[in-house]
């Protein structure tokens, strides 16, 4: 019988932490595309890079897969379907930077850990909806879960019918390796971001569960707007 590999529960890395896990020639071609201006097209970076056509895309997809670069599609010029562009994704380092001060801070000062940890997620996810408008018709879960996306969590999984709950896989984590060592905190935060979020939203009562860790790769999030 074959022994197969184990594989560790939880999520892979996401945005600065994937990078040291890159091969050579990917790590160059996306150190190339964040030394760009704005975002720029297959045929840009393959002239830049020197590398084939095939190999340049094949690098975008695994750094898209990794949440480093993202696609948008150029403005329409004309006939014919619009160029893509592609980008170094800036938001994800800030994020995270930020997230595992926060985190050994309120392990080290605080006397109430975990509930302060859900409260500065509360505040947080308050803050990024109001800069994120749900629009009218969506509800309140689904733009949560595009506000998650946004920050680099991966989420998989589909929102119920009436957007009032959703089961959530998180796939990538930009925060794992303080995850793994603080998860009562930093996870708590997420959580706490997340029914923020739904409060800013509009949710009259949120709640979320997040079980950290929970399968090989990924954490469980459960969400509930709760009665609109």
């Amino acid at each position: 019988m074959e022994i197969q590999p184990l594989v560790e529960n939880g999520p892979r890395p996401a945005g600065p932490a994937a990078i040291a896990t890159l091969s050579r020639s990917r790590r160059a071609l996306y150190e190339l595309l964040v030394a760009q201006d704005g975002a720029v097209t297959l045929a840009d970076l393959v002239k830049l890079s020197g590398l084939h056509e095939n190999t340049v895309r094949g690098h975008l997809e695994g750094l898209e897969a990794e949440r480093l670069v993202a696609r948008e599609q150029r403005p329409p010029q004309g006939r014919g379907r619009p160029a893509l562009l592609w980008r170094a994704r800036s938001d994800q380092g800030e994020y995270a930077a930020l997230a595992s001060t926060l985190a050994y801070t309120l392990r080290d000062a605080s006397a109430q850990p975990e509930e302060d940890a859900i409260g500065a997620g509360k505040r947080w996810g308050r803050r990024l909806a109001t800069s994120r408008p749900a629009g009218s018709d969506r509800g309140v879960v689904s733009p949560v879960r595009d506000l998650l996306d946004d920050l680099g969590f991966s989420p998989v999984g589909t929102v119920d019918a009436d957007a009032e709950a959703a089961d959530l896989r998180l796939t990538t984590c930009p925060l794992l390796e303080a995850a793994r060592e603080v998860p009562s905190i930093v996870c708590n935060v997420h959580r706490g971001l997340a029914i923020g979020a739904m409060e800013e939203y509009g949710a009259a009562a949120p709640g979320a569960d997040l079980v950290p860790f929970a399968e090989p790769g990924a954490c469980l999030l459960h969400l509930r707007a709760g009665a609109q």
